[in-house]
């Protein structure tokens, strides 16, 4: 199997409060690929944290329902990563509005 690498050469981006794009923080390698375009108007912002945020809830909520639930470790572990990382892309939405809105009130 042959490595991938980068073309051109990659440069990681440097976290940096001004930068438009903010990479998620659950990426899952050191060379990120989903960002959060920080100049999206409030309004999408939120509306993609809640997406994510309530599909988590409506799994969570659909596992709560079941009278049996499996405690196979594999199929918990599977299932905490499947939940962690919308919830993850959601707080991370919920960060930069909370950043926006801050320096709204400071104008």
């Amino acid at each position: 199997m042959t490595n991938l690498h980068p073309d051109p050469p990659y440069t990681r981006p440097t976290p940096h409060p001004n930068n438009r794009y903010m990479a998620l923080t659950g990426n899952c390698s050191d060379m990120p690929t989903l960002f959060i375009d920080t100049h999206a108007p409030l309004d999408v912002l939120s509306d993609a944290a809640r997406y994510r945020l309530r599909a988590v809830t409506q799994v969570l909520e659909n596992l709560a329902m079941r009278a049996e639930v499996a405690s196979d470790s594999v199929m918990l572990n599977d299932f905490a990563l499947l939940c962690a990382i919308p919830l993850r892309d959601g707080c991370d939405l919920l960060d930069v509005i909370g950043r926006r809105l801050r320096g709204m009130s400071s104008e």
